[in-house]
C-alpha cells in the first residue's frame, strides 16, 4: 500500500523555483483570471512573461487554468476554450490552429501507485496542428494527437491518435477518417 510520509517530490519538478511558482499562481487568480474576456493579448503577454512560448493571434480565455506555464507551448491561431485546465506538471505542446473546446483537461503528470512512495512523474503531451478537441475532452499523460484529428466530446484520450482522424468514447476510438475538402 502506499505510505504518503515517503512521497518525494523530485528535484526540479515544477522547473522554476518556488517564489516563482507561487508568484504565477497569484498572478493567474489575480490579473490572468479577472481580465475582461477581450483581452486576449494581455494574457498571452503574461504568460510569456512566465516563459510559455504563445504564437501570434492565440485565443485563450480567461478561465483557463495553467498550472506551469514555462511547460506551455501553444502555436498560432489557437483557441483554448473557457474552464480548460493545462495540467502542465510535464510539458504541452500545442500546434497551429489547434481548438481546445471548453472543460477540456490536458493532464502531463500522474502517480506510480504500485510504489509504496507512490512516486510522481510527467510525460510531455502533444497535439499537433489543425487538431479540434470538442466539449470535455480528457488527455492522459505522454499522449500525441496528430495533425487534423478531432476527439469527440466527453472522450477520454488513452492512446496516441494518428493525423486525420475522428474518435469518439472513453477510451477514445477512431470511427473515421477526417477528410478535409
Amino acid at each position: 500500500m502506499q505510505r504518503l510520509n515517503t512521497f518525494k517530490l523530485p528535484k526540479n519538478f515544477r522547473g522554476r523555483n518556488a517564489f516563482t511558482v507561487q508568484l504565477w499562481w497569484l498572478v493567474q487568480s489575480l490579473l490572468f483570471k479577472n481580465s475582461p474576456q477581450f483581452l486576449y493579448g494581455f494574457r498571452n503577454f503574461l504568460l510569456r512573461l512566465f516563459g510559455a512560448k504563445i504564437g501570434k493571434n492565440v485565443i485563450i480565455r480567461q478561465t483557463v487554468r495553467i498550472t506551469y506555464p514555462w511547460k506551455v507551448t501553444i502555436g498560432d491561431y489557437s483557441w483554448i476554450g473557457d474552464d480548460v485546465v493545462l495540467y502542465s506538471l510535464g510539458e504541452i505542446e500545442i500546434g497551429k490552429n489547434v481548438v481546445i473546446s471548453q472543460k477540456s483537461y490536458i493532464c502531463t503528470a500522474s502517480h506510480d501507485y504500485l510504489q509504496s512512495d507512490f512516486p510522481i512523474f510527467a510525460k510531455k503531451n502533444i497535439i499537433e496542428d489543425e487538431c479540434w478537441l470538442a466539449t470535455d475532452v480528457y488527455v492522459a499523460p505522454g499522449i500525441t494527437i496528430g495533425k487534423g484529428s478531432v476527439v469527440g466530446a466527453r472522450s477520454s484520450v488513452y492512446k496516441d491518435i494518428s493525423s486525420n482522424k475522428v474518435c469518439i468514447g472513453s477510451p477514445a476510438k477512431i470511427i473515421r477518417e477526417r477528410k478535409i475538402d
